[in-house]
């Protein structure tokens, strides 16, 4: 279920709820729960604070809403640029210094095989390094939140 698809008064029945989970499941570890552990343990050496399942939505948001990118647009690279914009604005969800993360590890899961082999932490660090780069070459402002008041806009 996407995020906007969140409806308060669902009445759906017990077997078309447990349809929808496998489906989901499916969705976000094609390779089963191989593909999930190896991805849990990766993403603990990267963000070693913070509950894991916290971890897993904030991945599991990122991966849908670059899915969804992606079929609109041509190529990865525009995927990826749009993207980084389209992070800023589920800025209370995640946090601004994990963002970089989650788009290397969504970016790491599409190169996945069955085989379940995802980089090593040192090449994930040096993944999230150049997304950074990317930030700072294309003058985006994805890793900073935004100013509150007007006052502070004008001042920059």
């Amino acid at each position: 279920m996407a995020l906007g698809e969140f409806k308060l008064f669902q009445m759906k029945s017990r077997k078309q709820r447990e349809k929808e989970a496998k489906e989901y499941a499916i969705w976000a570890f094609p390779y089963g729960d191989l593909q999930r552990e190896h991805l849990t343990a990766l993403m603990r050496e990267l963000i070693p604070k913070g509950p894991v399942e916290i971890n897993m939505a904030s991945f599991l948001t990122c991966k849908e809403l670059y899915e969804g990118i992606l079929d609109d647009l041509e190529t990865r690279d525009a995927a990826v640029d749009r993207m980084i914009n389209g992070l800023r604005s589920y800025g209370q969800l995640i946090k601004a210094s994990e963002m970089p993360v989650f788009l290397a590890l969504v970016l790491a899961d599409t190169e996945v095989d069955e085989s379940c082999e995802y980089p090593s932490a040192d090449e994930m660090r040096e993944r999230i390094k150049e997304l950074t780069a990317l930030k700072k070459d294309t003058k985006l402002k994805l890793f900073k939140r935004k100013p509150k008041d007007k006052d502070a806009c004008d001042s920059t």
